[in-house]
């Protein structure tokens, strides 16, 4: 399910609803593992700065609403240059989305492309064994 669907879906939800669901705890656990695995990636890489655990929270939630939100209307806006690159170019739209966090959130800073590259794997490397073990 889509990140800002289930958020909607939490607030719109009656308490008794989601405790049956579990939407919303499963939600919460993905935003604070996001949030974990950016500060780790900050942590490992010093083109990366995150001021505080704070901030990578920011980070985290910033990150899945832009992937809900922004991200699929850039790659059907995107979809023939996409099927020229053979998919290549959804890494330039990931990078995009990484920099339009950069700007949003204050005390998140990436220096160089070199750095881009390096906190989406790192990010997504942690991120990925973090909910494969939770």
């Amino acid at each position: 399910m889509c990140f800002l669907n289930a958020l909607c879906l939490c607030v719109i939800v009656s308490h008794d609803d989601l405790c049956h669901t579990g939407i919303c705890m499963k939600l919460v656990l993905s935003l604070i593992i996001n949030a974990v695995a950016v500060f780790a990636a900050a942590y490992l890489l010093p083109q990366v700065s995150v001021d505080t655990p704070l901030t990578a929270f920011w980070v985290a939630l910033v990150l899945g609403i832009l992937n809900s939100t922004l991200k699929p209307i850039l790659k059907l806006l995107t979809l023939p240059i996409n099927f020229i690159t053979l998919g290549l170019f959804g890494l330039v739209i990931n990078l995009f989305i990484l920099y339009v966090a950069t700007l949003l959130v204050p005390g998140f800073v990436i220096s160089g492309i070199v750095g881009y590259i390096l906190f989406a794997i790192v990010m997504s490397v942690i991120s990925g064994l973090l909910h494969s073990i939770l």
